[in-house]
């Protein structure tokens, strides 16, 4: 804001020019590991590349909702914001809400100063909502970006760090289709997830269809090819299930490994369903399983409110964050469910799922960690103030997938507590709690060893695993209570977090 007040004041008189203003110095050229995506890879492990600098220096800025809607007479934010995605040489994809209730536009930024090299727009319409849904991009490998618009359309545009470019466009079910029925396709299907690319640039997401239409389509999974051909399956059809009626709305489909298999998350208007394993190549149904409450064997909840998208462990296992059955039953807590990779058998789960993707954290990460699994999950542990038996004493953990423990608070037996560490700072409104922490999916540094994770407070953490503590922290603003917000990581190094409907980037 100062900035921009000393910019738009006056001079005194006289007729000359004014001197041209400085050239910005030069930035050093970077070419790195890429953060294409939501949770950074197609198996939403979080994991960095490279290593992050100390928490010291906010590098720049940039809003990504230009008109944030408050609630509470200012009090919360309940938005969802997509993540940004970074190219390998350091061109920063942001997505951005631009108005109240839509108009959204992708803007191209300098990774080390947040210049803008170009921007986009998009006339992509949110499905019907409670919280506000988020707008994402994805990042293919050969630097193609893909962003959703109106009637399941998706707009992409190669070489995204060039300051000059064309955007498409493609449609699942047929460009022909599309142009014939326009208005009425645009109002009645909508895309409903992040979208995932595979190692050979097909695209994968999930849209909800909201009236009949002359093209027939109903809510599904749309599969759509590099030369922009398309393929897609009802949900009720894959889920075998005449009740379901949409896929998990912001919820990233994601792949194995090898690519072979996608799971995706699909619901009922009850919030009720299932997770399905799907043929990649042919979105033929592989596998399906019922999301249970892991306390009283009931129907999980799969709330549109939710970001939680599934995450894949090097192992193939597969794990879902879902709510309790019933209102605070498990104090809003959630269930990480955790399955095998055919999701024929159900495994030990976590204690908390909710709003909640796990970063995956190999097990040499944690050095005071003396089990046998190869690998551990980070995971939001907030315990919430007012649901059930919550005391407000908010915390992250560090699990074991592969041991159990009596949960103290369901008396479950769910994944072991390796690490826990305790939100920092008082929360006023729940006197004895602290502010909860606030990360869909927090990013994990293997050369740090640490998370880098947002709180309510306004702050940016890194959590070292290595002695527990929350080793360096960075000041956004007072804080805020709002929807969780995903944390991301450049080819330099420099860690993306939102907070308030602001990007930050923080760097050297």
């Amino acid at each position: 804001m100062l900035v921009a007040a000393l910019s738009a004041c006056g001079g005194g008189g006289g007729s000359s020019s004014p001197p041209p203003p400085p050239a910005p110095s030069p930035t050093p050229p970077v070419s790195g590991p890429p953060w294409p995506r939501f949770s950074r890879d197609a198996q939403h492990t979080a994991q960095s590349a490279v290593a992050t600098p100390p928490l010291t220096r906010i590098v720049w800025q940039t809003p990504v909702d230009l008109q944030p809607q408050y609630g509470g007479g200012g009090q919360y934010l309940l938005t969802h914001y997509g993540s940004p995605v970074i190219s390998s040489m350091n061109t920063v994809l942001v997505p951005v809400k631009a108005a109240a209730q839509g108009t959204f536009r992708f803007e191209a930024r300098n990774g080390a100063n947040g210049a803008l090299l170009w921007s986009a727009d998009s006339d992509y319409i949110v499905p019907p909502h409670h919280w506000f849904p988020s707008f994402n991009l994805t990042l293919t490998a050969n630097s193609r970006v893909y962003a959703p618009g109106s009637g399941g359309k998706v707009y992409f545009r190669d070489n995204v760090d060039s300051a000059t470019g064309t955007v498409q466009s493609a449609v699942f079910y047929g460009d022909n289709v599309y142009a014939g029925a326009r208005a009425e396709l645009d109002a009645a299907v909508m895309i409903s997830t992040p979208i995932t690319i595979d190692a050979n640039g097909n695209a994968y997401f999930g849209f909800y269809v909201g009236a009949a239409n002359s093209a027939g389509l109903s809510s599904g999974v749309a599969r759509l090819a590099t030369n922009g051909t398309g393929t897609w399956q009802p949900a009720n059809t894959l889920a075998s299930d005449a009740n379901i009626d949409r896929v998990a709305m912001n919820s990233a489909p994601a792949l194995s490994a090898d690519g072979a298999t996608l799971y995706i998350a699909v619901s009922n208007a009850q919030e009720r369903g299932y997770l399905l394993a799907l043929d990649a190549a042919t979105l033929a149904r592989t596998a399906r399983v019922t999301l249970l409450d892991p306390s009283n064997g009931a129907q999980a909840r799969i709330t549109g409110d939710s970001t939680s998208s599934p995450a894949i462990g090097p192992d193939g296992d597969v794990y879902f964050g879902v709510l309790e059955s019933a209102q605070s039953a498990n104090n809003s807590r959630g269930w990480m469910l955790h399955f095998n990779a055919t999701l024929s058998q159900s495994k030990i789960p976590g204690a908390f799922g909710w709003d909640n993707t796990p970063s995956i954290v190999p097990a040499a990460a944690v050095q005071s960690y003396t089990g046998t699994s190869s690998y551990l999950i980070a995971t939001k542990y907030n315990n919430y103030a007012g649901a059930g038996s919550g005391n407000g004493l908010n915390r992250m953990a560090v699990l074991d997938p592969s041991v159990a423990q009596t949960d103290p608070i369901s008396g479950v037996q769910s994944m072991r507590e390796v690490l826990t560490v305790l939100g920092p700072t008082p929360d006023s409104n729940n006197p004895g709690g602290v502010r909860e922490w606030c990360v869909n999916t927090g990013a994990f540094d293997p050369a740090t060893r640490a998370m880098l994770i947002n709180n309510e407070d306004g702050y940016l953490y890194r959590w070292d695993l290595t002695t527990n503590t929350l080793s360096e922290r960075i000041r956004f603003n007072n804080g805020l209570g709002q929807s969780y917000t995903p944390t991301a990581v450049g080819p330099d190094g420099t860690i993306y977090a939102i907070n308030n409907a602001v990007m930050f980037a923080v760097g050297r």
